[in-house]
């Protein structure tokens, strides 16, 4: 899919790892893991110091993206470009 002459990535799968970290597929194939523990001071994030909150995390299928309960939604973009950055496949 294409947004404003960019490429949109979308999450094809994830599933949460030890120490905040998820792993994730993307739709063309790049997969690894992206740590989020760094977000756990931040605003509506710090709900995920209760570990349980942070394995409820799901893959939206409207926007392929992951997303938890009470709105938390991850650029799909943003966590693609991390994966990139490092070179995981």
């Amino acid at each position: 899919m294409r947004q404003e002459g960019r490429q949109v990535h979308r999450v094809t799968a994830c599933k949460v790892e030890d120490d905040y970290k998820l792993w994730l597929r993307f739709d063309d194939g790049l997969e690894g893991s992206v740590s989020l523990g760094n977000l756990l001071e931040i605003g509506a994030f710090k709900l995920w110091r209760d570990v349980r909150e942070f394995e409820k995390v799901s893959v939206d299928p409207e926007t392929a993206t992951v997303t938890w309960e009470g709105g938390i939604r991850l650029d799909p973009d943003i966590l693609y470009q991390d994966l990139a950055a490092r070179g995981s496949r």
